[in-house]
């Protein structure tokens, strides 16, 4: 060590220079000026996020600071860079950089003589602040896409002339910049070798003689324009000289098949992209003889009906090894023999999302260069074939068969794929046990998903003892199978990456364990053991100790008990941390942060948790999403959350805290997207202050004691989707400010003391459920509040609202819960009402409503409405796979552009929910129940006349409330056709006659209440429900 120690000392002094801990000292305080990025508690520099340095000499060679990391400066300042002398790479993109500083310009990069490549898409830079970038000469690479180079009326060659002095420019990436038609004269760029130009409102016919002079070109990308042919040729019909051009991207474009043709001179092109153009009919496979190397081709999402090749053109893609022939929704479901016969060399075939008949399982066996065949979703049903077909493909490596309705057990011929080394068989209804399954051969196998089938699954997972080379192991949602008693604890062969167990049910009267296989894993990276019953499991804290490379443990609702026992040793890998719906007991532990420095991603809610939350918590800096709701914490919300600036959601929600929340935290209302402090004991007043910008799109601090008037900032959020300050202590008016909230959807105010009118907002066109109930609101409701298509639920309960029902109400199509009870509305039921067509309900009790009910209101179909049970809900990507497959060398990642096995994680943020009283008492409905409940609600009003018999054609109607009324006349007998009903009061009336004896064939019915009323003669019989009360 000490020779080493005394290298790098002197190297040290020689350069008049100071490094300390691994990166040099100066490169450490010029990062420190990105405060709102790095923090000091790890002093190495180079192992913060977003910094590569050199391994020998420690500076700084990689500076990332895109997605918004350098967003807190609008305008550009080199001089910040400067001090990275040995700077190779640099991204800000997606920064929302406006302009440079004075004298600060790109151009002062050039004293960074190492940069080579610079990220710059994706902020708001134009021709003008970047042209001084013609002095960075040592550019390599350069990303401008996503800004506005190209602007005015006139664009000509003139727009970014500049770029033709960077003559080291191998990659420069040009799209999204609404080039439109006017392709750049790019001479002096001789050494570009990638050129992206997708998504400029290209269109028409296009000349590519402006690239005549990139002879070294090899990736051209012209990808998602309106581009319907391509002009390769000189006036004198001389071929462009694009002689090394090797893949082109022409997709999403508006091609027919003329452009085969007019690609026909590019004879070195390997690689062909013409998904989603308009490409049609039958393609020949002669079409493609001028294309002799072409290896790669994809023609996906096109109307192309059949692949074959004519008599003597076998040979014209003799070189193709990848074919790309998904979502085809055009192509033969039954394909031929003769027409696979083009595709005889041809290794890697994917026809995903294209229908497709189980009879290319039997004949593809004649593809016999197959290494990789996938048909996911491609309507496959039936058992697989078993001794044809798909088994004789003895080269074939990668399988995927996810996403069919493929069943029956599998063949024992698929034993004879012995070189598999990926197999997808996910969501299909195969069975059997897979301790006798061919699976078992497979010993090649790294990655094997049996997840959402209806297989037997050993508990031990000891069909898989000699799989050494398994990393990925699925097998969510089947039924596992107990082992024997005596079963010997085994040793697996294999080192799994990533484990997922999710949704697991065990056979009749057999007991769920954890697999002891985990025991023994060293190299876990993923593990999703959720919505399993283990039967009162303590936290495996021995998961974390043994693989210390877990990045992502998944234990929601696994019957976890007892404290949160932790190892001591720290998991610094650990990002994602799920263990909600448990019944875990005590504090979070002191320790917690020092142990998962690096977590983004903690969900604990729903548990039994208590004591205060940990100061700590703010200090993670990476932790993007929170979630402590529904445990017992208690005490004040640290003032370190408030101040954490990578938190994006935070959830606290139904809890014991307490304490005031302002001005301490106004940067939680200031930065959060989603901030939830209701059913807690948070008090004071909610302070106006003036944001620097808003982030919110959920908001709720209902059920606290807050008070004082709405805040002013709250109506300038005009993200705002979610907005709930119900069950607190507001009062004075709901202001105009009210009506800027353009994208708002959820709406509750209720239970406050707010006073004054009700704002007219016929601009909030996106809001589906309003909340107003429970305040002090009075005036009349003749203009419109709402008017738009999307209104589901209008709660206006239990305020002082006078005047008629307004007409405007009709023109709510998408109306289904409406709520006026306990206000002072009058004159005759609203006729109007009945062209609802989608309400199922209403509640107009306890008003000064008077007349009789028309008999149109028996036409409302009062059906079952998911719309009701609004469930503000959404999900994120667990991008479980990445890494590991790249480790892994899958081809079928790699060739797909990305893993399409990652999770979506999904998660709850609000749930509606409706008060209505029925049964003799007041609930509250939510989710399914709220969906399928209609009901009617017009008691304590001063109707008269008799009950319209046509009431009986509400089929659906579940609760029926009468009562308090001047009705007169029998009880209809049509009731007897009510076969939902649960609910019938008809008490307090003038009614006469007996009660209908066919009431008895209702035997739905639960609570019927006729009381004072004139009511005589016999009962019915007590039988069916009637015997019940």
């Amino acid at each position: 060590m000490g020779p080493i120690w005394f290298r790098v000392i002197l190297i040290t002094v020689l350069v008049g220079a100071v490094w300390s801990d691994g990166c040099w000292d100066e490169e450490r305080v010029a990062l420190l000026q990105f405060q709102y990025v790095y923090s000091r508690e790890v002093s190495d520099c180079c192992e913060w996020e977003g910094v590569e340095c050199n391994i020998t000499t420690r500076r700084l060679t990689q500076l990332s600071l895109g997605n918004g990391l350098f967003r807190y400066l609008e305008f550009f300042n080199a001089s910040l860079f400067l001090p990275f002398e040995e700077l190779r790479s640099l991204d800000l993109s997606y920064n929302d950089l406006v302009g440079v500083v004075e004298n600060e310009g790109f151009g002062k990069l050039s004293k960074l003589r190492h940069l080579e490549n610079l990220d710059l898409s994706y902020n708001r830079l134009n021709d003008s602040t970047l042209s001084s970038l013609s002095k960075v000469s040592t550019l390599k690479s350069l990303n401008l896409s996503g800004n506005v180079l190209f602007t005015g009326p006139h664009q000509t060659n003139a727009h970014l002339k500049w770029l033709s002095k960077l003559g080291n420019l191998e990659t420069l990436d040009l799209s999204e910049t609404k080039m439109k038609n006017n392709l750049l004269h790019l001479g002096g760029l001789s050494s570009l070798t990638t050129l992206k130009l997708e998504g400029n409102h290209l269109e028409g016919r296009i000349h590519l003689q402006e690239l005549c002079n990139l002879t070294n070109l090899k990736i051209l990308d012209l990808s998602d324009n309106r581009i319907e042919s391509i002009r390769s040729f000189h006036g004198n019909g001389r071929q462009l000289n694009l002689i090394n051009l090797e893949e082109i991207d022409l997709s999403d474009n508006m091609f027919n098949n003329s452009i085969l043709a007019e690609l026909s001179g590019f004879s070195n092109l390997k690689s062909l992209d013409i998904r989603w153009n308009k490409l049609n009919g039958s393609i020949d496979a002669k079409e493609f003889c001028g294309l002799n190397n072409l290896e790669t081709l994809y023609l996906s999402g096109n109307e192309v009906n059949q692949f074959f090749t004519s008599k003597g053109n076998i040979l014209c893609l003799r070189k193709l090894k990848t074919l790309y022939l998904t979502e085809s929704y055009y192509l033969n479901e039954t394909v031929a023999i003769q027409e696979l016969q083009v595709l005889s060399n041809v290794e890697n075939l994917f026809l995903d999302f294209t229908p497709l008949d189980i009879s290319l399982l039997k004949s593809i066996g004649i593809l016999t260069s197959l290494k990789i065949l996938s048909l996911s979703y491609c309507d496959l049903n039936d058992s697989l074939p078993a001794h044809q077909g798909l088994c004789y493909l003895n080269n074939l490596e990668e399988l995927n068969l996810n996403g069919n309705a493929l069943s029956g057990a599998i063949p024992s011929c698929l034993g004879n794929l012995t070189s598999l080394r990926y197999l997808d068989i996910s969501n299909n209804r195969f069975t059997g046990n897979i301790a006798s399954t061919p699976l078992t051969n497979l010993t090649m196998l790294q990655f094997i998903s049996l997840s959402k089938n209806q297989f037997q699954v050993p508990v031990s997972f000891n069909s898989f003892a000699n799989h050494s080379h398994l990393e990925v192991l699925l097998a969510d949602e089947n039924k596992l199978v107990a082992e024997p008693i005596g079963f010997h604890i085994w040793r697996p062969k294999f080192q799994l990456k990533i484990f997922s167990l999710f949704n697991c049910t065990i056979e009749e009267h057999g007991t769920l364990r954890l697999p002891n296989f985990l025991y023994f894993q060293h190299d876990l990276r993923s593990v999703d053991l959720s919505l399993c019953n283990f039967g009162e499991l303590r936290f495996p804290h021995w998961l974390l100790q043994n693989n210390t490379r877990l990045e992502k443990l998944i234990l929601k609702d696994s019957s976890i008990v007892g404290p949160l026992s932790l190892s001591p040793h720290p998991n610094s890998k650990l990002s994602v941390l799920d263990i909600s719906n448990n019944k875990i007991q005590d504090e979070i532990p002191r320790n917690f942060c020092s142990l998962f420095p690096h977590l983004q991603y903690l969900f604990m809610s729903q548990n039994a948790l208590t004591a205060n939350i940990p100061l700590c918590l703010g200090g993670l800096r990476r932790l993007g999403m929170l979630d402590l709701s529904h445990n017992s914490l208690f005490g004040e919300i640290p003032e370190e959350l408030g101040m954490s600036l990578s938190l994006f959601y935070l959830r606290l929600s139904n809890n014991s805290l307490s304490g005031k929340i302002f001005p301490k935290f106004y940067h939680l209302f200031n930065s959060l997207a989603a901030l939830y402090l209701d059913g807690n004991k948070l008090e004071g007043k909610i302070l106006d202050f003036s944001p620097i910008s808003f982030k919110n799109l959920e908001l709720d601090v209902s059920d606290n004691h807050f008070y004082g008037k709405l805040p002013r900032w709250l109506w300038n959020n005009t993200e705002l989707e979610i907005l709930d300050f119900s069950k607190n202590h507001f009062e004075g008016p709901i202001p105009m400010g009210l009506c800027n909230l353009v994208n708002l959807e959820f709406l509750d105010l209720s239970l406050n003391h707010l006073s004054g009118t009700i704002p007219s907002c016929s601009n909030l066109q996106r809001v589906l459920h309003v909340h107003l109930a429970k305040n002090k609101l009075g005036g009349t409701l003749s203009d419109a509040l709402f008017i738009n298509s999307s209104l589901v639920t209008l709660d206006l309960s239990e305020n002082n609202i006078t005047g008629r029902i307004p007409d405007w109400i009709s023109t709510l199509p998408a109306l289904s819960v409406f709520l006026l009870k306990a206000n002072q509305f009058e004159g005759e039921f609203p006729v109007h009402l009945c062209r609802l067509q989608s309400l199922s309900i209403l509640d107009l009790s306890q008003n000064k409503l008077s007349g009789h009910i028309p008999s149109c209101l028996s036409n409302l179909t009062l059906k079952p409405r998911s719309e009701k049970s609004y469930t503000g809900s959404s999900e994120f990507g667990l991008l479980l796979f990445d890494e590991v497959m790249v480790d892994m060398g899958l081809m079928m990642y790699n060739l797909i552009g990305g893993s399409e096995d990652d999770k979506d994680y999904p998660f709850t943020f609000q749930e509606e929910e409706v008060e209505f009283s029925t049964k003799g008492a007041r609930y509250t409905y939510k989710g399914n129940i709220l969906e399928l409940l209609s009901a009617i609600d017009l008691s304590c009003n001063q109707f008269t006349g008799i009950i319209p018999p046509g009431l009986g054609n509400l089929s659906e109607i579940r609760g029926l409330n009468l009562s308090h009324n001047n009705f007169t006349g029998p009880i209809p007998t049509t009731f007897s056709k009510l076969k939902q009903i649960e609910s019938l009061d008809l008490s307090y009336n003038n009614l006469n006659g007996r009660i209908p004896p066919q009431l008895t064939e209702v035997t739905t019915l639960e609570v019927l209440s006729v009381a004072h009323n004139n009511l005589s003669g016999p009962l019915p019989d007590r039988k069916n429900q009637f015997g019940t009360f």
